[in-house]
Order: structure tokens, then sequence, then C-alpha cells
């Protein structure tokens, strides 16, 4: 089985940022810590005009945080520093200076779509269906709902979170304004992402920065936000409820 991984490449002057975990690409805290990282590094890289975040494999972009440790927390310390794992990532790719294309090539659950939500720009296959499956295990998007929110309105935001079990078609995600285009394979996919970012890596980097600061005005509250969705979140995993929720995934 192969190893997860946060890979990072930068050509030209495009960074890809490519992360993976065997399951499903489920993302631990480590791996979310180190997607934050990388992020971090890329925003600060004056050689860099535009970035590209994407998973490995075929179809699954991202099955959201790792069950493993959600099932593992015992206390309301442990629980927010679990889903403060989004919140960083998420706040990464807001702080980032740089457009952040994501390429979603398959399935997203729960922080997969906050992470799809956070792109400046964001393509996806017919593949990449969306479920926001929080709240039926007693939890709910608390972290990601700011840039659910943003991206796709407050009616698409609490449809997903009430209709936990359902998955949302790549089309009613474009309609809703979270996929700016979706196409029709992953190969399509792969020679769109690589056209727009080619484009963009083209333009004034100064008016792309400028551009992307516009982009998120009136989110300047949200570091205090995120961490206290993720109080929130970290008290709820502890629940009874919860608790006997997640032990049936084991």
């Amino acid at each position: 089985m192969q190893d997860s991984f946060v890979n990072l490449d930068i050509n030209d002057t495009i960074a890809s940022v490519t992360f993976f975990t065997p399951h499903h690409n489920a993302l631990p805290t480590a791996i979310l810590n180190r997607l934050k990282t990388v992020l971090d590094e890329v925003a600060d890289n004056r050689n860099v005009n535009v970035v590209i975040l994407q998973s490995g494999g075929d179809r699954t972009f991202c099955a959201g945080a790792s069950f493993n440790e959600l099932i593992a927390i015992d206390n309301e310390s442990k629980g927010k520093d679990f889903f403060m794992g989004f919140a960083k990532v998420i706040l990464a790719m807001r702080n980032c200076p740089q457009p952040v294309i994501v390429r979603v090539q398959g399935k997203t659950v729960g922080g997969g779509v906050g992470i799809a939500a956070a792109a400046d720009y964001c393509l996806a296959s017919t593949y990449a269906s969306i479920k926001l499956s929080e709240l039926s295990i007693g939890i709910g998007p608390f972290v990601i709902g700011p840039a659910v929110e943003r991206k796709m309105g407050l009616s698409a935001f609490s449809q997903m979170t009430l209709n936990a079990q359902e998955f949302y078609t790549p089309e009613w995600a474009k309609v809703n304004g979270l996929f700016a285009e979706v196409l029709e394979s992953n190969g399509a996919l792969d020679k769109r992402v690589s056209e727009l970012a080619k484009h963009l890596a083209g333009y004034n980097p100064e008016a792309l920065k400028a551009a992307k600061k516009i982009f998120w005005e009136g989110t300047e509250a949200w570091q205090d936000i995120l961490k206290a969705r993720a109080e929130t979140s970290g008290k709820l995993v502890l629940s009874a409820f919860t608790k006997e929720k997640l032990q049936s995934y084991k």
C-alpha cells in the first residue's frame, strides 16, 4: 500500500501541491499540518504566480478527516486540535497571495468540500460528487462552513448539511457555485487545469495578488471564527450520541 504524502513541484512559476493517503485521501492531522506548511512555503515564494492543489488517485478527491483519529479523541483539547486541521489548510489557502486552483477528480466529503470551497477557481470531473455527512454522526460541518457558505450561499450549505446522507452531483455543485467548470473525464480535467494555470501564470503577478485580496474581502475574522467552530466540534465529538455512532464504524 502506498504511503501518505504531500508533494510540492514547481515548474516555471506554477506550484503543484499534491496530497495523498491510502484511505481514500482521508486526511489525518499530520498530513493536514504538512499541507498547511507547504502552502505557507509556496505563499512566501516570490517565484510562484499560481498554485494548483490536487490529490492523488483517480476517483476520490478527499474523504474528509481521518476517522481513525476521530474515534480516538478522548478530551476537548484533542478534539479542538483535530478539527483545527482543516481550519489551518483553509486559512493557508486564504492567506496565499497567489490564486489557488483546486482540481477535484472524484468524490469529496466533509473537509474535502471545504478545501474545494476555499479555492479561488475549482475545476472538477463528472465523478466529483459531494457530500457533507458530519451531522449524520453527531457533529457538523462547522469549521468548513464559512468557506462553503461563502462560495455556495446559505441555502445550498444548509441543504447539504441537513441532507447529510446524500451525494450531490457535480452539476449541482457547479450550478450552486462550488465548481467553476465540470469536465467530462479526468484527462480533460488535467488538460484544463494545465491550460488555466499557464494562462494565469502569464498575467501580471501584482494584478493577480490584488485580485486575490478583493476575492477574500470580508473574511478577516475567519481566524477567530474557525477556532471557535473547532472548539464546538471538539466538544460534540465527545457526546454520547457521537461516540455511539463512531463505534459502528470500527
